[in-house]
């Protein structure tokens, strides 16, 4: 019966190539905190701090990812049994590698698509983005996947492929601060100069607004009311969406308290004498009063940002780009 004999000398080429495998592993993950701690993203301006940390954490685990396999695969080849499985594997390299590279299709596209997200970076590390209707943050982005916190503290588990096969929005992408609306249907008798001024007054109390748009426009009208949006600009989404809120509901109360006949409502001519209605009376008088016949608002006060327009943070991106040739001038800023 033959004896079962230990090749020290072979175990021991073995142990120090996963030796050095496993170091090189942990070098390239301190290397990667050390990136991130030098690099925090809570602060107010954290553009450049995301995009660093982005291509750390994808970069690092994509060569962790590498060192890995290539170590595993050297100290497999030490074995002359998987020496000559790999050569057989490659005599028959035409069916093998098809049915292989199907197999890990979903695997090997994911690496490439982090790959890509890394250095096109469409999104980066606490970036604001709508993913499949949701709102939430990047928390994540792993080897194949990125984890979405969701604003009410549930996380999504996405494939890397799927940002670079389908749309989304960036609400971050070269500055935090943003425009929201908050839509009112009133009567066609609303004092818009009063609406004005009291927007104005909600927006200057309120320290979420960043001091750049305040705009209250009639943009529709049906038979019965008219919409009002009340355009306002805040530093981020979520001061936004708070400031829209307070904006709803301080404008609502106001027009309740001071002018009541700004509300909607829906009207029936009876056609029948001595029906009197004092409440119209009141609120045309009212309005002659506070809004002079033929009086025009300033354009400043009905005019929106469009998509044309460019802010300082477009022109800071449009600086960074890299020259071909003559550069075109940037546009004008409206």
């Amino acid at each position: 019966m033959p004896r079962f004999e230990i090749d020290w000398p072979h175990l021991s080429v073995v142990a120090i190539v996963l030796a050095l495998t496993w170091l090189a592993i942990l070098a390239v993950g301190a290397l990667q905190r050390r990136v991130v701690r030098r690099h925090p993203v809570d602060v107010e301006d954290n553009l450049a701090a995301r995009r660093i940390q982005t291509q750390a954490r994808v970069l690092g685990r994509l060569a962790q990812f590498a060192i890995g396999l290539v170590g595993i695969s050297l100290a497999l080849m030490t074995f002359p049994a998987v020496r000559q499985l790999g050569t057989a594997l490659l005599a028959s390299a035409g069916i093998i590698g098809l049915v292989a590279g199907i197999a890990a299709r979903p695997v090997f596209g994911n690496l490439i698509a982090g790959l890509q997200l890394a250095l096109s970076q469409p999104i980066r590390m606490d970036d604001v983005v709508i993913v499949e209707g949701e709102w939430g943050r990047i928390e994540e982005i792993g080897a194949t996947y990125v984890v979405v916190r969701i604003w009410d503290e549930r996380r999504m588990v996405v494939p890397l492929q799927w940002f670079i096969e389908h749309p989304f929005q960036n609400w971050t992408r070269t500055t935090a601060q943003l425009l929201g609306d908050a839509t009112l249907w009133l009567d066609y008798r609303t004092p818009m100069a009063a609406v004005r001024g009291k927007l104005q007054e909600i927006c200057e109390a309120d320290p979420r607004w960043d001091g750049r748009v305040c705009v209250a426009q009639v943009t529709d009208a049906d038979r019965q009311a008219i919409q009002v949006r009340l355009l306002v600009s805040a530093r981020n989404s979520g001061e936004l969406f708070d400031l829209r809120c307070a904006v709803r509901e301080c404008m609502v109360a106001f027009l309740e308290r001071e002018h009541p006949g700004s509300l909607p409502r829906l009207r029936t001519d009876l056609s029948r004498e001595g029906v009197v209605r004092e409440a119209a009376l009141d609120d045309a008088a009212r309005l002659s009063r506070e809004v002079p016949a033929g009086a025009v608002p300033d354009s400043s006060e009905t005019s929106s940002p469009g998509a044309e327009d460019v802010n300082d943070a477009d022109l800071a991106a449009i600086a960074q780009r890299p020259v071909a040739g003559d550069e075109p001038p940037a546009p004008a800023v409206r």
